[in-house]
């Protein structure tokens, strides 16, 4: 099994690199994200590798960094999400954005990507949220797993489905609502924590 790959970049497309290694050119399948920050062709590149191995064909994925290549390996562990749309979602959104929406649970976001539909996403976040802890948590997702762990009806709850209503996504809504949590205090009433979210977001 490849797990990483360091050569000469030989070429690029609309999904895959081939890197020159001793003499041999391997192709390598990315999310455009990881497409963007490669160097110019001729110059060394490394590309830490997941390694697809089928009847048919052999096929290397490949990823900047260690980060990256573990979520592409936890987005295919749920169910209907291949190899394909896996770096679909990677390219839509950046390994914090994905960290982010899942811990939201903003679908909306996740359906971004070619190929996720609403019932796609609503499972993505779904079965992803328990297993989000051992991935490096953005911003969004640090300040949410600060709100209390309420039930619906909870303050912090009604507030984030409040600033939902009113436009905002649901990552902006937790953020801001976490933040205004974190400023007044657990016991903060609703109405102070919509004021106080609404002016986060409007900064």
């Amino acid at each position: 099994m490849i797990a990483k790959l360091t050569g000469i970049l030989d070429s690029a497309g609309d999904e895959w690199a081939i890197v020159d290694v001793a003499g041999v050119g391997y192709i390598v399948f990315c999310s455009s994200r990881t497409l963007a920050v490669l160097p110019q062709a001729g110059q060394t590149v490394t590309f830490h590798i997941e390694t697809h191995v089928r009847e048919d064909h052999i096929h290397l994925y490949g990823f900047g960094d260690v980060t990256e290549r573990e979520w592409f390996r936890i987005l295919t562990t749920v169910q209907g999400v291949g190899a394909k749309v896996a770096l679909a979602i990677m390219s839509a959104l950046s390994g914090d954005e994905l960290t982010d929406a899942v811990i939201a649970e903003d679908k909306v976001a996740v359906s971004r990507a070619n190929g996720v539909g609403p019932k796609l996403a609503a499972r993505i976040v779904i079965e992803l949220k328990d297993k989000v802890g051992a991935m490096a948590i953005g911003g969004t997702a640090k300040l949410a797993a600060s709100l209390p762990s309420g039930v619906d009806g909870a303050p912090d709850q009604e507030a984030v489905s409040a600033l939902v209503n009113l436009g905002f996504t649901r990552m902006q809504a937790v953020g801001a609502v976490a933040r205004a949590n974190q400023e007044l205090g657990s016991d903060a009433m609703l109405d102070d924590l919509i004021k106080s979210g609404l002016k986060e977001l409007s900064q």
